[in-house]
């Protein structure tokens, strides 16, 4: 038998090594395991919205839209954004729909009972939404129901802490927080919006308006105050700025309330101030007398033929307080007669008046950060006769804001300005300003302006404002029914400017379809219901402006 030499045995160190190898195994095992499963529940977890106030994983990367503050000239918050409450719901983990819609409906009544039932019915469904910008307390109400499948968003909401003020003017959100209207819309196109995830804030500057709170107001509760007393359909009204264009106060009644997005709008909530154009009536005399004097037809003194009736074709053009024999251009403006103008617009002929028009910015579309202003409608076959109506506001249809704007360059020296409602710097005022007149057109008719209201027979002698120089300018409109004047009530529109010998703001006011009530002396006229309630307004805000009353001695 061959020879095998004996073999070594193992080492003792080796058995133990052996065993620390299959523990060290068996532990990362149950260490892999483990965090499988963690990384499967996370998974689960995050589709099916298990997740703090998380949605659908689809759902929860949707932004809010954080938006900056809006503020007044002086810093007075008009618009910003807060955090809601929104509720949706997981309708494939809602056990009893019935009974989370009845329950819903006792904190949420204006909710629809069938679509809601319908929509957390479909168990198929991962996500729908049941009411978004909650409060607190209807929020906690709804959380301690403790239905599964009821959840809770935090998103941005925006509010307007002073409620319908410059509604028109702020515009709307809509429900995810964007702008649809206004300087809301503005911010989303011009100035930028911002996604967030939850409770975030701008980083913006807030936009600093033009506008001023108190001069804000005051305009709109006096505006209110003339709706109730001559019981007129609406009113719409502007403080301009002339200078530099800037607009003070804005407003148009009846208002949507923004708090409540585009809930309440409707043919009655129209921005009358920008978006309806209007013939406006006898204060389009005011641009062509400074016509006249501009292009060198006439001058305060020039004598007019003012009887009448005056025919034209198959028109007649008639006075309210008719005189027959001549006027002279001072007489035509106080006396406000339609057959004086309609003289002095045959005189200038058709080409200069449309190009006056022109160059005070009354023939073209003009925007602001609110929005496009309503387009001009002017006649599209231009004839003597129109010549001859538009130089009393007739024939010739023109949004308010728009007319304040050409109104502000005939008497502030003859400058052209732009409305806005941003904060202007004096680099951008020289910028879109500049000469369209002769100082001296521009002198001559706030002289007139002036005139009109201290007159003992001026038109606008309501408007008188004790110590604050106010000149101005009548215009009561027919409204068109059916193609014919006369069968739907006026509007009753008042120009103003203050201190008339150094005009520094001017007020347009528009009555709408007012009533002959005891409180005008059952007239529907512009001098009986806008120029006293334009009064109202002056009296009021040249304070807030920074106007004191100058001292009888030096009013001219």
């Amino acid at each position: 038998m061959a020879y095998r030499p004996p073999q070594n045995p193992a080492p003792e160190e080796s058995r133990p090594r052996a065993r620390l190898r299959r523990r060290i195994g068996v532990f990362a095992l149950v260490l892999f395991s483990g965090f499988a499963l963690v990384v499967g529940q996370l998974a689960r977890l995050a589709t099916e919205g298990g997740l703090g106030g998380g949605a659908h994983v689809a759902r929860s990367l949707d932004p809010s839209w954080a938006r900056p503050d809006i503020v007044d000239r002086n810093g007075r918050l008009l618009a910003t954004d807060i955090t809601t409450h929104s509720l949706f719901a997981e309708p494939y983990r809602v056990k009893d729909p019935d009974a989370v819609v009845l329950a819903l409906l006792e904190i949420l009544p204006e909710l629809d009972r069938k679509r809601t039932l319908a929509r957390i019915s479909k168990a198929s469904r991962k996500f729908v939404w049941l009411k978004r910008g909650l409060t607190p307390t209807k929020a906690k109400a709804i959380h301690d129901l403790g239905f599964p499948g009821l959840r809770f968003r935090d998103e941005l909401h925006r509010v307007y802490p002073l409620g319908r003020l410059a509604a028109h003017v702020l515009g709307t959100v809509n429900i995810d927080n964007r702008g649809q209207s206004g300087l809301e819309r503005y911010i989303d196109e011009i100035v930028g919006i911002e996604p967030v995830y939850g409770p975030g804030r701008s980083s913006k500057p807030p936009l600093r308006l033009t506008i001023d709170v108190g001069a804000q107001f005051a305009l709109e509760e006096e505006l209110r105050g003339a709706l109730e007393r001559y019981g007129a359909r609406g009113a719409a009204g502007v403080v301009l700025d002339v200078l530099s264009g800037e607009v003070l106060a804005a407003s148009s009644l009846p208002a949507p309330d923004p708090n409540r997005g585009g809930a309440d709008l409707d043919k009655e909530t129209i921005d009358r101030l920008m978006h309806g154009r209007y013939e406006l009536g006898s204060i389009f005399k005011m641009v062509t007398l400074a016509a006249a004097f501009e292009y060198g037809i006439a001058d305060l003194e020039t004598r007019v033929d003012t009887s009448g009736p005056l025919r034209i074709g198959r028109y007649t053009i008639s006075d309210s307080h008719p005189v027959d024999g001549t006027q002279t251009v001072r007489d035509v403006f106080l006396r406000s007669s339609n057959i004086g103008a309609a003289r002095l617009a045959s005189a200038l002929g058709k080409e200069r008046l449309k190009a006056f028009l022109a160059r005070i910015g009354l023939s073209e579309s003009l925007t602001t950060e609110v929005g496009r202003i309503v387009p001009p409608r002017l006649p599209e076959r231009w004839s003597d006769v129109h010549t001859m109506t538009v130089s009393y506001g007739h024939g010739i249809a023109v949004a308010p804001l728009q007319f304040a704007a050409a109104a502000a360059t005939l008497v502030n020296g003859g400058r052209r300005v732009f409305p806005t409602f941003l904060r202007a710097t004096a680099e951008r005022v020289r910028y879109r300003t500049r000469p369209v007149l002769k100082p001296e057109t521009s002198a001559r008719l706030r002289a007139l302006m002036r005139e009109n209201v201290k007159a003992a027979y001026g038109t606008g002698r309501l408007a008188d404002v004790a110590g604050f120089e106010v000149g101005g300018k009548t215009g009561t409109a027919d409204i068109a029914k059916g193609g014919r004047y006369g069968t739907g009530g006026v509007i009753a529109s008042f120009v103003a400017i203050f201190p008339a010998s150094e005009p520094r703001y001017l007020t347009l006011v528009s009555i709408f379809e007012p009533k002959r009530t005891a409180a005008s002396g059952f007239s529907a006229a512009a001098g009986q219901t806008a120029a006293p309630t334009t009064a109202r307004i002056i009296r009021r805000i040249a304070p807030i402006l920074g106007l004191l009353p100058r001292l009888a001695a030096r009013d001219r």
